[in-house]
């Protein structure tokens, strides 16, 4: 059985990350060149690629079989929510996950690659989603484990 408070909470942040993300995405390609670099601070550029593939540019011409994946993958997670949606926490990591895909989907399906604009020296350029599904992977593994339990005496 699903709970309705940690469902609404995973719909209402996931939401507001695909809202970020599109708005973030939206503002680079319409304000910042294509290939250009602006030093934001040491160590941190805003540049505006297209990434035709998913992490590190791999899968470059997986094009439909990308989007594939991608649903197949938020199916998953959809079925593990709905499974586990009354363990504390979980609708962190739904929540962030879900949006972080979405965002990457409506760029591939809308424009055939994700705007990527954050570099970090030695890291392929990323967006705002790729940092939320980062941070779901991080919370979820948090959900599963739980917080560090102390060895009784």
């Amino acid at each position: 059985m699903i709970s309705g408070k940690s469902a609404l909470r995973a719909a209402a942040l996931a939401v507001a990350v695909v809202v970020a993300d599109q708005a973030t995405k939206t503002y680079i390609r319409h304000n910042v060149d294509l290939g250009s670099r602006d030093g934001v601070f040491p160590g941190v550029e805003i540049v505006h690629v297209r990434n035709r593939g998913v992490a590190f540019g791999l899968f470059v011409n997986g094009g439909p079989l990308l989007v594939l994946i991608g649903v197949a993958a938020v199916s998953a997670l959809l079925i593990f929510f709905a499974t586990h949606s009354r363990r504390p926490l979980v609708w962190l990591p739904t929540g962030l996950l879900l949006g972080g895909a979405a965002g990457n989907l409506i760029d591939r399906l809308h424009h055939g690659y994700v705007t990527d604009f954050i570099d970090l020296p030695a890291w392929p350029a990323f967006n705002l989603a790729d940092v939320c599904i980062t941070a779901g992977v991080l919370s979820l593994l948090y959900v599963l484990e739980g917080p560090p339990r102390h060895a009784e005496a």
